[in-house]
């Protein structure tokens, strides 16, 4: 690159689901330059666009960062893998698919914070915005916007029988769960479009790359920030020949992730002093919340074998089952292979005392011991159930002053007792679906957490430590507050900092009650808003 070319506007620092919607919308200004920078490779590989892909991504170093928690005391001194997408469109590009927003309440709760800004209503135009929905425009979505919304294209008799189920137990069947109450059993609705994954680099990147004002370099892993005083003026980048300094006149956008955008401040001298120092960096900013309010969904991930209806399991084994799946989805972009991991969700209360569904099962037509092994032989469901509000925090921090090192995660799973209480009562509600009369056609069989463990409340306990798992929603680790210990207000600005912003899932002060791509889209394209409005003023 040439001296000119060393400096920009506006750098964004990874190009993953935020980062992708805030390169399409600050690049709208023609004045402005714009450099988006993603330390994985382009997304040119088959697996990031059939959407079982999702299988041969997660867990492989090419498009996986391949983080691993610390041993985890409330799953009985487990570490788990903890998946993070490396390619353009980031975990977009081997996610569930599943476009799901949340509860009115979520957003209610964030304004009740002192976030006046983001209550539903304030938050309702930009999921509108984003959408490109199957279902039309309406009050509820939208039409025309870069993420494409579809209805799954395959269908499983046993997951029907489990919405049954769902009905015979006072739960009601929905079309929708994406109009401010998600209460309910239905088909997820997916980012898809004609059966190929649609992630937020074909949505919201791929159409402007080629905006004259607008840079997207691959393969650069972003090291720290650069600061002068105290304005943030550029970036610092690893590349083969030792480390490069990229400026930016406007200001620097982290979208890097919970995980990523943590490892730049940490690098930078950004975030508790102590952790800091162990780690032999100087701490120029001493902010005890930086890498802290680590929340995530942790399901308890039971397994019921059945019999006299098909499940993937088999399907899977059979050589004409496979052929059969993989002609379908050739000729028609149908069936299987276009499957997310979850098809069905019911999202419900653990008891009459919750005013809003407080557990989010994810339905599967499938079954396998851990994520990576090979679907077992016989034919079986996963019922995964996952506390919509954990009440545990966690923290995230780096270990040494190096970008090629993995951090310290510790995301203290089933920490409170009431974490621990939800959990058990999971377990409690899951059996209860599957003792409904809609199933017992098919002798629904439990394998796990297994019929040795009884409804006690201290083996509940322990069964969800050993058979919990992430459903991969990492978010508040840089959280917006109206307390002026929060790193950012509620503008994405970094406090203390002039010319930074935070622009991600870490951003959220508390989760959301659901999958977190949604809301983390929404989040960027009302952020990229702001920095506009912010830029004029």
């Amino acid at each position: 690159m040439s001296a000119e070319e060393q400096e920009f506007d506006i750098i964004i620092v990874g190009a993953g689901s935020a980062g992708c919607v805030l390169a399409n919308r600050l690049s709208e200004r023609e004045d402005l330059r714009i450099l988006l920078l993603e330390a994985g490779k382009p997304d040119n590989w088959i697996w990031y666009k059939i959407p079982v892909g999702y299988l041969f991504a997660i867990g492989n170093p090419k498009s996986d960062w391949m983080y691993r928690t610390e041993p985890q005391p409330g799953l009985n001194g487990r570490d788990l893998a903890y998946p993070r997408g490396k390619t353009l469109g980031g975990s977009s590009a081997i996610n569930a698919m599943i476009s799901m927003r949340g509860q009115r309440e979520d957003y209610e709760s964030w304004k009740a914070l002192g976030l006046t800004d983001w209550g539903w209503e304030d938050v309702l135009p930009a999921f509108r915005r984003i959408e490109d929905h199957f279902l039309g425009d309406s009050e509820h979505h939208g039409t025309g916007g870069e993420m494409r919304v579809e209805f799954p294209r395959v269908g499983w008799t046993i997951l029907d029988a489990l919405r049954d189920a769902a009905e015979d137990m006072g739960i009601p069947k929905t079309d929708d769960f994406n109009t401010g109450d998600n209460t309910g059993s239905g088909y997820f609705h997916v980012n898809q479009k004609a059966g190929t994954r649609w992630s937020a680099a074909r949505g919201f990147l791929k159409p402007v790359q080629k905006r004259r004002n607008l840079k997207i370099e691959t393969g650069i892993l972003t090291h720290s920030l650069v600061m002068e005083g105290d304005r943030v003026t550029g970036v610092r980048v690893n590349e083969s020949d030792g480390k490069r300094v990229i400026k930016a006149r406007a200001g620097v956008v982290l979208a890097a992730g919970s995980i990523g955008s943590v490892q730049i401040l940490n690098r930078s001298g950004i975030g508790p002093a102590e952790h800091l120092k162990k780690a032999g960096i100087w701490p120029r900013i001493d902010q005890q919340q930086v890498g802290r309010n680590l929340q995530d969904h942790l399901q308890q991930r039971a397994i019921y074998k059945v019999s006299g209806v098909p499940t993937l399991n088999t399907r899977y084994h059979s050589l004409f089952g496979k052929a059969a799946m993989g002609l379908d989805y050739a000729l028609f972009r149908k069936g299987p292979l276009t499957m997310a991991p979850s098809q069905v969700g019911i999202f419900t209360k653990t008891d009459e005392r919750q005013h809003r569904p407080d557990l989010q099962f994810h339905l599967q037509p499938l079954s396998l011991d851990k994520f990576g092994d090979p679907l077992h032989t016989f034919d079986a469901v996963t019922v995964s159930a996952c506390n919509l509000r954990p009440t545990s925090r966690g923290e995230i921090y780096v270990t040494t002053p190096s970008a090629r090192d993995a951090p310290y995660i510790s995301p203290n799973y089933l920490s409170t007792d009431e974490d621990k209480a939800v959990a058990a009562k999971a377990i409690r509600v899951t059996r209860q679906l599957m003792s409904q009369a809609a199933l017992a056609c098919y002798g629904p069989e439990e394998y796990l957490p297994g019929p040795s463990v009884s409804d006690d409340q201290a083996e509940l306990e322990k069964a969800a430590g050993d058979i919990g798992t992430t459903i991969f929603h990492p978010v508040g680790t840089i959280a917006m507050g109206a307390d002026e210990t929060a790193p950012l207000d509620q503008r994405f600005r970094f406090r203390g900092l002039e010319g930074l912003r935070v622009i991600d899932a870490s951003a959220m002060p508390l989760i959301t009650s659901g999958n977190t791509n949604t809301p983390t889209i929404m989040m960027a394209d009302r952020g990229a808003r702001m920095m506009l409005e912010d830029l004029k003023a």
